[in-house]
């Protein structure tokens, strides 16, 4: 009988709330009866050790430094690896937000070994993984498995795998490490956070984007409306982004942010590749374009032929009817 694996998950955070990503690793590890450590850096942030435990972590890594308060690859991976290296990891898991895409490749290189990003399954055999990612901008998908020794490590798409209902009743073992980061090279100095309140479109599991056919950035207030009732983010195509109407944090594509939400409503946006490679895997798409031949409606679940002027506010008011009942 194949024993279970040991497994570290990097544990994210921002603003003093564990990201939910980090959660569907530790309970798709947990449940498959491994050995399931997290790891978790920052400065002042000792209370996340308790709800990381709550979602199946064992055992708790924690790093506490001044120089960790802010996301760094340099000081990261500087308190990441000896951890690694010391426990004896088969597994190293992280989401695919754009800290793990920066550190995991870092770390990997580090510690000499393969890395397969930005995965959309998982599964543990014994002390091995399998993983199935993307590859053609999304037309394919391929199986990886990992060869030679040293740890596994992958990152894994949010929303992917599910988030677990927290047991409350569980703990883990908080374990102290400290952290030799001797001189660094970088320091983070400001950070510029967005105003908007909404969720990020990574992890949101309702997503609503416009494309070119918004005009300008004044009518994403439609989709914004809408959002609001849903409570759901709101992204934007490349063109949509490159023409101004808004900010490339909110961008969704293979040069912007990859999502899988549980529902994706794409407004005026007629489907190109590379938008595509960044939402064919959420799990139900609608579609709404005047042009009944655009690209969208071949990936598309459901597809309205109209004009998203008049939809789009039409469907708030029943979202909303619905909500209020």
């Amino acid at each position: 009988m194949a024993t279970g694996a040991k497994v570290f998950v990097i544990a994210e955070h921002r603003d003093g709330r564990l990201k939910k990503s980090t959660f569907e690793l530790l309970g798709a590890s947990s449940a498959a009866g491994n050995e399931t450590h997290a790891i978790l850096l920052g400065d002042g942030v000792a209370e996340m050790a308790k709800e990381l435990g709550h979602y199946g972590a064992a055992k708790v890594h924690l790093v506490q430094n001044a120089a960790l308060k802010h996301y760094t690859s340099e000081a990261y991976s500087k308190a990441i690896i000896p951890i690694l290296q010391s426990g004896g990891a088969e597994v190293v898991l992280a989401s695919h937000t754009p800290t793990g895409r920066d550190l995991m490749p870092r770390i990997a290189a580090r510690m000499n070994v393969g890395l397969a990003s930005d995965c959309t399954q998982l599964s543990f055999d014994g002390g091995k993984i399998k993983v199935r990612r993307p590859v053609y901008a999304g037309k394919a998908t391929c199986e990886v498995e990992f060869l030679g020794s040293g740890p596994q490590m992958a990152t894994v798409r949010a929303n992917a795998l599910g988030i677990p209902k927290p047991d409350t009743g569980k703990s883990a073992e908080v374990i102290q490490a400290n952290a030799d980061l001797g001189d660094l090279k970088t320091k983070v100095l400001d950070l510029a956070k967005g105003s908007s309140a909404r969720p990020d479109v990574t992890e949101a599991s309702i997503v609503i984007s416009g494309g070119r056919a918004m005009k300008n950035a004044e009518n994403f207030k439609i989709l914004e409306e809408m959002a609001d009732v849903l409570g759901a983010a709101v992204g934007a195509s490349r063109a949509a982004v490159d023409a101004g109407f808004r900010p490339h944090r909110d961008q969704v594509g293979q040069t912007g942010k990859v999502v899988s939400p549980s529902l994706y409503i794409a407004c005026g946006i007629s489907g190109a590749i590379q938008h595509l490679a960044g939402m064919r895997t959420s799990k139900c798409i609608v579609a709404v374009n005047t042009d009944g031949e655009a690209p969208i409606f071949q990936v598309a679940d459901y597809g309205v032929v109209s004009d998203l002027f008049t939809l789009v506010p039409l469907l708030k008011d029943e979202f909303k009817k619905v909500k209020d009942h």
